[in-house]
């Protein structure tokens, strides 16, 4: 489900420094992983995450469970710190440092949501969509065209938005061809996965490595050869079953609204800006991002104002109006909920003792590499920002290679099945019963392969 917009994507989860370490986080772990209250915490948090699983056969938002599990578990904690003799300012010590962190998270991905809307209000995706089908490309061209720009356009939107913008153009070009829809739905779903590996900005968990300090801003771009081969390997094997004929092109124009352009390139500034802040001011770089938005806001106080000026005798709906503040209420504020339950379930988990005792028993016994291959894989089935939240929390002593490993397999695990990604569970929604669970099932054998090949080029290119 790598959200980012239900969840949007993105993009970005901020500042995790040493978590819920014993002595980084800024606090003392209670360490009281036998007690039974402690048992039922995990019980709780598992029975909330099987209900964020199932989020699209209960139709419950997967905020919902998460937030209650995250107050039952807190509250449960401060019956056991209780029990422990922890003082009140100890336990309100740590439940602000998960605060400060949602805090930050918060910022940034209400910034980055908030330029998304922005430009799909200025119709910049439609009118991307609108030149693709206009082209009269045949299934096999498009099956590549699709995949490569989900490829590149997920390190700056999210995997979400660009599965959505290309599976529209699959649907409305090849949707009588179910062979080609689903091949192409697939490779767009391993493509936008792959891109966001080897951006900051690509992917949440790419963000959450980033800002945590373990990488470098451009150390990421390591992983550009090693996603480009998770995405290749399975499109080759795919595209020599895609049809090959070609279907009629499609006359339907449509021009980007007034400022639109401005808008994507405010939204480059912004990213620039917010590592800006990080690497030359040493702030946190949902500082450059919250000024970035501030750039925006004038921008469309300026787009108003002269609109209201310059075409007096338009109607409402042809004056461009933009109120930014409708953008920011829009929004996925599932998402931004569902952060909170994650961050605070997680870290009242962590605070117990439990993600100690996991690194204890995963990294020092089965090593870094093995667990972070192994951890990719789980991500395929629950979510890698709880995989990688947890990873971050446990800080094993790993270097840049090895945290740059799980940063690719959280990334391009998803793919391998189609509710392993927040693009694939969209896609499944919007192809009308033509790309479904085991119709994506029967290729993950192809995408596999290509997981197995990103991994070992990470190692050939990068292991040194």
């Amino acid at each position: 489900m790598k959200v980012f917009k239900n969840g949007f994507l993105p993009v970005v989860l901020a500042l995790f420094p040493g978590l819920a370490s014993a002595s980084g986080g800024g606090y003392e772990v209670l360490g009281a992983t036998e007690d039974p209250l402690a048992y039922l915490c995990i019980a709780i948090f598992v029975l909330a995450y099987i209900m964020v699983m199932g989020e699209e056969v209960l139709h419950l938002r997967k905020s919902k469970p998460v937030i209650l599990a995250a107050g039952i578990i807190w509250a449960l904690i401060a019956t056991i710190a209780h029990d422990y003799g922890v003082e009140h300012e100890a336990l309100r010590a740590a439940v602000l440092h998960n605060l400060g962190e949602y805090s930050a998270l918060f910022l940034f991905l209400l910034v980055a949501m908030t330029f998304i809307n922005t430009m799909e209000e200025r119709l910049v995706f439609d009118a991307l969509r609108a030149r693709l089908m206009q082209m009269g490309l045949s299934f096999r061209q498009l099956f590549w065209v699709t995949g490569t720009l989900a490829f590149f356009i997920s390190p700056v939107a999210d995997n979400l938005t660009t599965a959505l913008l290309m599976g529209a153009v699959i649907m409305s070009v090849g949707g009588d061809s179910k062979r080609f829809v689903t091949l192409a739905m697939i490779n767009v779903v391993v493509a936008a996965n792959a891109g966001g590996a080897f951006s900051p900005f690509g992917d949440i968990t790419t963000l959450m490595v980033w800002q945590a300090g373990k990488v470098e801003f451009f150390g990421f771009f390591a992983l550009f050869l090693p996603a480009v081969v998770n995405f290749v390997v399975p499109a080759l094997i795919m595209s020599v079953f895609v049809p090959s004929e070609k279907p009629s092109a499609i006359d339907e124009c449509v021009q980007v609204k007034p400022g639109g352009l401005v808008v994507c390139g405010l939204f480059l500034v912004t990213i620039i800006l917010a590592v800006t802040f990080e690497k030359v001011f040493s702030l946190p770089p949902f500082m450059g991002m919250m000024t970035g938005m501030s750039l925006l806001m004038f921008y469309t106080w300026y787009l108003t104002y002269k609109s209201r000026t310059t075409a007096q005798e338009l109607d409402e709906s042809e004056k461009g109006e933009l109120d930014i503040f409708l953008k920011v209420a829009k929004a996925e504020w599932d998402t931004l909920l569902f952060f909170f339950g994650i961050i605070f379930a997680v870290g009242g988990l962590g605070y117990l003792g439990y993600l100690e005792m996991i690194s204890s028993g995963m990294y020092a016994e089965l090593g870094p590499s093995v667990t972070n291959i192994v951890a990719g894989l789980i991500s395929a089935v629950v979510d890698n920002i709880p995989v990688m939240f947890a990873i971050i929390s446990m800080d094993p002593e790993m270097g840049n290679f090895q945290w740059l490993l799980i940063t690719l397999t959280a990334g391009v695990g998803g793919s391998l099945l189609s509710v392993g990604s927040a693009a694939g569970v969209a896609l499944m929604g919007t192809s009308k019963g033509t790309y479904t669970f085991m119709g994506h099932l029967r290729w993950s054998w192809a995408i596999a392969l290509g997981y197995a090949a990103s991994v070992g080029v990470h190692f050939l290119l990068n292991g040194g």
